[in-house]
């Protein structure tokens, strides 16, 4: 293998990606040789997405839903991809939720649940299943999205902020605890991106006009720009990149 970005016959899962930071991550690792399984909830949103990669690259995609809130899913579908499609190298945990918006003081305890549940639970339920055929081959890739908001306050997105702040230290003790078996885990720091995710942030001309003119880009980012960095830490290029948050925001943070 010469191309360091090369993922020929890795097997890749990718959560939350029928649309979005998903579909990008999705796209550019079948792009780069990889075999992806498509998954967010409605196995036809799947479907239509596997079917747009496979028109490219014929049998690089498959579809497979499953909900992250429900363990017996994610154990479905990490079962189903390892008999139909090959034992799982690479595992990116997008798929997230965020039910309020608003100060923490206002959130009921089955909102601020519902988020812990789907943005790190989850993530620690398909990392445990996806990580004994990771340790036995002594190769795997854990990617977890992020946010700039796990490294930052915010007086309307806290709860959201806190569980990406532990996705952060998810990875961290993830990567003392399994870098031995030469597994990476990492994370991505997505600023603000074009996404139906995020659209309440960005889908307002005087609230994209502000944001803009404050940014050392001067404007918000593309789901695609989000995806070379898990290509990156999917590949042989980030062999040795362990533990770490990439933040790809375009300079929000700085």
């Amino acid at each position: 293998m010469t191309d360091l970005f090369d993922l020929t016959g890795k097997v890749a899962v990718i959560t939350g990606s029928s649309r979005g930071i998903g579909r990008a991550i999705a796209e550019a690792m079948a792009d780069h040789g990889a075999r992806v399984v498509i998954s967010s909830r409605k196995q036809d949103a799947c479907e239509v997405v596997a079917a747009a990669i496979n028109a490219r690259h014929p049998g690089a995609a498959s579809a497979i839903a499953a909900s992250i809130s429900s363990k017996p899913a994610l154990e479905d579908l990490v079962a189903r991809t390892q008999a139909e499609v090959g034992p799982i190298d690479v595992l990116v945990c997008n798929a997230a939720s965020n039910p309020y918006y608003g100060p923490m003081t206002g959130i009921s305890d089955d909102q601020f649940r519902k988020i812990l549940d789907n943005n790190v639970l989850s993530n620690h339920w398909l990392i445990q299943l996806c990580l004994p055929g990771m340790i036995e081959r002594r190769d795997g890739a854990i990617v977890v999205i992020s946010s700039i908001g796990g490294l930052r306050g915010s007086a309307t997105l806290g709860a959201y902020a806190v569980s990406k702040a532990a996705d952060l230290a998810l990875v961290r003790n993830l990567a003392v605890e399994v870098g031995q078996h030469n597994i990476r885990a990492n994370a991505i720091a997505p600023g603000l991106i074009r996404t139906d995710f995020a659209k309440a942030l960005w889908d307002n001309p005087a609230a994209q006009a502000r944001f803009s003119s404050e940014h050392p880009m001067r404007r918000i980012g593309e789901p695609e720009e989000i995806a070379g960095a898990a290509v990156f830490l999917a590949s042989r290029a980030g062999s040795y990149v362990n533990g770490q948050t990439i933040v790809v925001d375009g300079g929000s943070t700085i």
